[in-house]
């Protein structure tokens, strides 16, 4: 038995290569050989293809004309001297079928080539430091497990559950997403919260909607940021943005429950903070700003952004705090797990300012609990700290006897 040939794109090896060459040689206008004949005025008024059949049934050779019916689907021939079905031994490409031809070549070796690039993005490795683009040099204290680029979201979402520099920053974030949807969830559904007045649901609401779109944020840019350096530098500005709204998503409800009962002193602080929090995305959407180099400028500028709320915690203290909230356990519930939030937040930033603990130990902390890795644990136990403290201070102003 005859071995197989080997097939090139779809087709037989043999085939692939005769009817390359014979393309490249073929005379649009005149074509003569043993057994085919092509004459270039037929072509211009048969469907645009001039091709020869022979007829085994009748023993005749004929240029392609009205003696044969062609059936392009099933690559055979009728011919009207024998009045027979006969298989088609030979077919030639002249003019329009060898540009068609052409075509098609090219299709598949474009198919080839997408489906040879997604098996390479599937099948990258991790690489060192050095040899990452500049672009992606952010950590060097981190110096090997990062991501290459790769110009493929769909390589990057897969990039997920491969473990490199970005895996425990990607799922951090991601499963702390998830869990403040849940827990909003559940929340706005409680019993206890059933009933309480709306403008105080838009509060916690408030916060729980810039937790999660900050989380979310966060996400994304970690997942992406080895995309490409414009897809880096748009979702570093997001995720600034994101961390800009949790801030103002944190402060802003605070100041509703410190200030109760005065709606202008409410007012005027919250509209301090949303104008700190516009000009912070402002600044974030600046590409000087995304720089690295700028890393502790930008972890300065926000720091100094959620200490704002200092003031109005000084305001509250000495005009409108009153001696017998010192005697309600859910007003020291409150400000404990508030106290802890701004540790926890503090803490933080200065693991992530530092690069506390890779700079003491270089390469042995790229793939768990660098900086970053515990940045991102401090800032979602913070928000949940926080969300604890907000809801003690919504039982002190709503269930408390004591304003």
């Amino acid at each position: 038995m005859a071995p197989k040939n080997e097939t090139v794109l779809g087709y037989d090896s043999e085939e692939f290569f005769d009817e390359i060459k014979e393309c490249s040689q073929f005379d649009h206008h005149q074509y003569n050989q043993s057994d085919h004949h092509c004459i270039g005025s037929n072509f211009t008024h048969r469907s645009h293809c001039c091709r020869q059949r022979s007829c085994s049934n009748c023993d005749s050779n004929h240029p392609f004309s009205d003696g044969f019916i062609l059936d392009d689907n099933l690559n055979e021939t009728y011919c009207d001297a024998g009045k027979s079905k006969i298989q088609c031994d030979k077919q030639r490409a002249c003019h329009n079928c060898r540009s068609r031809m052409i075509n098609k070549l090219v299709r598949k070796v474009e198919n080839m080539e997408h489906a040879v690039l997604d098996t390479l993005h599937r099948a990258w490795n991790v690489c060192h430091f050095h040899h990452l683009p500049e672009w992606l040099q952010d950590n060097d204290y981190l110096l090997f497990g990062h991501r290459p680029p790769m110009a493929s979201f769909e390589a990057c979402f897969w990039s997920i559950f491969r473990l490199h520099t970005e895996t425990l920053n990607i799922w951090t974030h991601a499963i702390g997403c998830f869990s403040f949807i849940v827990i909003s969830i559940y929340l706005f559904l409680a019993t206890s919260y059933a009933s309480i007045p709306f403008v105080d649901k838009i509060m916690l609401g408030i916060f729980l909607i810039t937790a999660i779109v900050c989380l979310a944020l966060s996400t994304c840019y970690h997942t992406l940021a080895c995309h490409s350096h414009q897809i880096l530098l748009l979702v570093c500005k997001l995720d600034y943005c994101g961390i800009s709204l949790l801030i103002a998503g944190s402060i802003v409800p605070c100041l509703y429950y410190a200030f109760y009962d005065s709606l202008i002193t409410q007012i005027f602080y919250m509209l301090m903070t949303i104008t700190l929090c516009a000009a912070s995305v402002t600044v974030s959407f600046v590409d000087t700003f995304s720089d690295t180099k700028y890393r502790t400028f930008r972890a300065s500028v926000f720091t100094i952004y959620a200490f704002s709320s200092i003031v109005p915690t000084i305001h509250w203290y000495l005009f409108h705090s009153n001696t017998e909230l010192f005697y309600d356990s859910s007003f020291w519930t409150a400000i404990k797990f508030l106290s802890l939030m701004i540790t926890l937040y503090v803490t933080g930033v200065l693991f992530y300012a530092l690069r506390i603990p890779e700079r003491f130990s270089p390469g042995k902390f790229d793939f768990y609990f660098h900086s970053h890795h515990l940045f991102h644990i401090f800032v979602l136990l913070a928000a949940i700290c926080h969300l604890r403290g907000l809801t003690s201070l919504a039982d002190v102003r709503l269930f408390s006897s004591i304003h």
